[in-house]
């Protein structure tokens, strides 16, 4: 009895001891090409919130060059590109996006080109059937 609980506690031990040293690993290295490919990939997914029109890797503005010295430092940090730009959203907003995400508070963003263009034929449409109605 004594025996199996002894083994059953070496055991724990060396799983939990095996998890906490894969845990204090530091991230794999990475090069700076592949660093700088994958900022330049997620910069220009992230919109600079000074510009507005511009991702960060096209714009000039000092917040945007603070910003992708950011999203280089998450890299190498290891993050995935996706955990970058979660990162960045959940720090500066939905605004960051470039494309913004559809959303119950996004649904007339997306909507509203399409009924302006809806508007405009209906308004069309009746204008020429009114002109062609019209004796001359």
């Amino acid at each position: 009895m004594k025996r199996g609980f002894v083994i059953i506690a070496m055991v724990l031990a060396l799983l939990w001891g095996g998890q906490a040293a894969a845990q204090d690993m530091p991230p794999p290295a990475i090069s700076e090409a592949e660093v700088e490919s994958r900022a330049r990939d997620v910069g220009r997914a992230l919109r600079c919130v000074v510009c507005q029109n511009q991702s960060i890797e096209e714009s000039d503005a000092s917040l945007a060059e603070d910003m992708r010295g950011l999203v280089r430092a998450r890299i190498r940090q290891g993050d995935s590109n996706e955990d970058v730009i979660e990162y960045m959203q959940s720090r500066y907003g939905d605004f960051v996006l470039l494309e913004p995400p559809v959303q119950s508070n996004t649904y007339i963003l997306w909507a509203a080109p399409f009924l302006i263009l809806l508007l405009a034929l209906l308004w069309f449409w009746r204008a020429s059937k009114r002109q062609l109605s019209r004796p001359e």
